[in-house]
């Protein structure tokens, strides 16, 4: 007597293409290759604008014992104590130092700034007498860092996004072209095997965004930017929020358009459309990275929410309550997004032949 073989319930469907999924990734060596590659890349990155800042900031300074209360309490100066005006003289001309204040002068510094050849106009209003400064509207954060930030925070998101949502719309796409598909969705059910793909990719963008986090956080501290690493908690937190949400919209997109055409040769028509949503969040902080208004915007558009309102977070910008309303949008959409890219995959993936039109694809 034959023992029935009962089929998989639809979340153990889920977890085995999942499994399939994560497995087929870590067991290329060109996947782990290239994170490997990214990784050193984030890590060598963060060490080098942390050491850069380091020495571009610091003025190497010689002062003797008499002057070097003149200094006491500034920064940005590498100092070196000599034990007398000639000693002093002696390290600028060597070139060891850039400047030395020696003992004499006139009243009230009553001290000798010497140069080799010419005087710096930056040492010297460091060292004057200037009154007290009130600010009535401080800027917040230094433009060129607000720049930064949004540079990493695009790149990061545009590489990932772009990355595994190709990977998902080429992998659908070569099980079609094989004729892997109609053995699949003859065991597992067809919603189960997007959800498998989307879950799998994502668990794999998600391990690289943690891993990127935890580089930067290790290069942050080994340069002695702990000041900007405290700063960086709140908008990677929620960075990683609205990726993850971000990356689950766009990957059901992707695998929705793969499975529109049959052969490698047609995805690029189809997943044009979603590389340049993927695309214009990083070029738009680019660009407007300065404009509260553009921030704004993006940080309530779903695709440009991951770029957009961290940045906002970051220089100050965003109430309290924005990343909440912006998270309640993303998620409603990504909802809606799932709902339609399952009903594109599902009419397509048996489909041979000629791409299927956007408007044949959503009829039942």
């Amino acid at each position: 007597m034959n023992a029935s073989v009962s089929s998989p319930s639809f979340g153990q469907s889920v977890w085995l293409v999942t499994e399939r999924e994560l497995g087929s990734k870590l067991r290329a060596k060109s996947f782990l290759i290239s994170t490997a590659v990214m990784f050193a890349l984030v890590l060598a990155a963060v060490l080098w604008a942390g050491f850069a800042a380091q020495s571009d900031s610091r003025t190497p300074l010689a002062v003797t014992p008499e002057t070097a209360s003149a200094v006491e309490g500034l920064d940005g100066f590498d100092v070196t104590d000599a034990a007398d005006a000639e000693e002093a003289r002696e390290l600028v001309r060597s070139g060891d130092v850039d400047a030395a204040i020696v003992p004499g002068g006139a009243d009230p510094l009553g001290f000798t700034v010497v140069f080799e050849d010419a005087p710096s106009t930056t040492l010297l209003q460091a060292l004057s007498i200037a009154p007290e400064v009130e600010i009535l509207e401080p800027e917040g954060t230094d433009g060129f860092l607000r720049y930064i930030i949004a540079i990493a925070f695009g790149g990061v998101f545009f590489a990932a996004a772009f990355t595994f949502g190709t990977t998902i719309a080429t992998s659908v796409v070569e099980e079609k072209q094989t004729r892997v598909v109609e053995l699949l969705i003859s065991a597992i059910p067809t919603r189960a095997l997007l959800a498998g793909k989307v879950l799998g990719n994502t668990i794999l963008a998600m391990g690289q965004i943690v891993g990127i986090a935890a580089i930067a956080t290790v290069g942050l501290t080994v340069t002695g930017q702990e000041f900007l690493l405290a700063g960086l908690g709140g908008p990677i937190a929620w960075f990683a929020v609205f990726f993850l949400f971000g990356f689950v919209l766009l990957a059901a997109l992707f695998a929705a358009a793969g499975a529109m055409v049959s052969r490698q040769e047609d995805i690029g028509a189809t997943i044009t459309p979603l590389t340049y949503l993927v695309m214009a969040p990083y070029f738009l902080v680019i660009f407007f990275n300065d404009n509260p208004v553009v921030l704004t915007i993006m940080s309530y558009v779903p695709f440009s929410a991951p770029v957009g309102m961290p940045v906002r977070i970051f220089v100050g910008e965003a109430q309290w309550w924005e990343p909440l309303l912006a998270l309640v949008v993303m998620l409603v959409t990504c909802v809606a997004a799932i709902l339609v890219g399952a009903k594109i995959y599902e009419n397509s993936l048996l489909r041979m032949g000629a791409r299927v039109k956007l408007a044949e694809a959503l009829k039942r």
